[in-house]
């Protein structure tokens, strides 16, 4: 389906000539389409590896409620909770599902469990990709100005990490209003959109409210006090602390650090999550459903979270990523956690 205007998600053409619009050119239209071909049964397997997990670790602490081994449970929920985040995030995209109200349907109700609306966040992200790192992009927030040196990220983790920091990213996944990093200048997403997506924005978001109120007093009912224990220690505990620096590392590795903002070859950057202890450590935990192939991501939008892979190879061959930002996720760890860069 063809996106109106205000809801398409652009292909960047940044710098005409550059390594950017080589790569694109390198991909001739039959090679691409198969990639950005959906699959039903493909989408349904990672939503119910997914919840899987989530329910394997719940059941894991009822069953043995109450004792250590909750604490194993609320970390395992907390980085499947961030798989149900990058699901939503290709919902927004419209690659969950070729119809869109199915497409639509799934990434709502998959976003609203984790207090996330997302038609505002396709509102926020489409600005992320059709403006990367310039002073419209309100992920800069995020990631932006890095390395600041091993001490300031260690203490922004920890702050994640005690849920002290939790409030500031439903805020931002509700569409508030952002503060560019590198320019300081105020963004506000909600702004640039069709009247249609700012609309669905405005109901979804009521319907996050309504569930995260509802969902109390329903663990309460059915379990009394217990249920609602279970409720608040199970999945809002989670929710609050260890998804939280998860998404912020992720962020930093994606975009963080970079040397050369003129392409997204070079402004984002792709994490190989194979060949060592921490790279499979990486994968675990910071990029699930393959979304650490961000350079891929940036140049094709429209190739599914499981075709990136394959997208990633075809691109290898073809030599497009020789200069791209691609590198072992334990040098990236490196590059965030780095000394603060001196200011020309």
């Amino acid at each position: 389906m063809q996106a109106r205007q205000g809801e398409e998600f652009r292909d960047d053409h940044r710098a005409p000539g550059s390594r950017n619009a080589q790569a694109r050119r390198l991909l001739r239209p039959e090679e691409l389409a198969p990639l950005t071909r959906l699959s039903t049964w493909r989408s349904l397997l990672s939503i119910v590896h997914t919840f899987g997990l989530i329910a394997l670790a719940i059941w894991l602490a009822i069953a043995t409620w109450p004792s250590v081994w909750m604490l194993l449970s609320i970390v395992v929920i907390g980085i499947a909770q961030h798989g149900l985040f990058v699901l939503a995030h290709e919902a927004a995209h419209y690659r969950l599902f070729t119809g869109r109200i199915a497409n639509d349907l799934a990434g709502r109700f998959i976003g609203m469990i984790g207090g996330v609306s997302m038609c505002t966040y396709r509102v926020t992200h489409r600005l992320h990709h059709n403006n990367l790192y310039t002073d419209e992009d309100p992920d800069t927030a995020i990631h932006g100005g890095y390395p600041r040196g091993r001490a300031y990220l260690l203490n922004k983790l920890v702050q994640d990490l005690f849920g002290l920091n939790a409030w500031k990213t439903y805020k931002y996944f509700f569409g508030a209003p952002a503060i560019n990093a590198e320019t300081n200048r105020e963004i506000r997403p909600l702004d640039d959109t069709s009247p249609q997506l700012r609309a669905a924005a405005r109901a979804d978001r009521l319907w996050v409210v309504g569930f995260h109120l509802a969902a109390p007093l329903l663990a309460f009912a059915v379990g009394g006090s217990r249920g609602l224990l279970m409720y608040l220690v199970l999945w809002v505990v989670p929710l609050v602390t260890v998804l939280q620096p998860i998404l912020r590392l992720r962020a930093i590795c994606e975009h963080g650090a970079a040397q050369d903002l003129s392409s997204p070859l070079t402004a984002a950057r792709t994490n190989r999550t194979a060949g060592s202890f921490g790279n499979w450590l990486g994968r675990l935990v910071l990029f699930p459903h393959h979304v650490n192939y961000h350079v891929e991501h940036h140049l094709y939008p429209a190739v599914p979270h499981y075709s990136l892979p394959a997208l990633h190879r075809l691109l290898v061959e073809k030599g497009a990523l020789e200069s791209a930002e691609v590198r072992d996720f334990a040098d990236t760890w490196r590059q965030v956690f780095a000394p603060r860069r001196s200011r020309a």
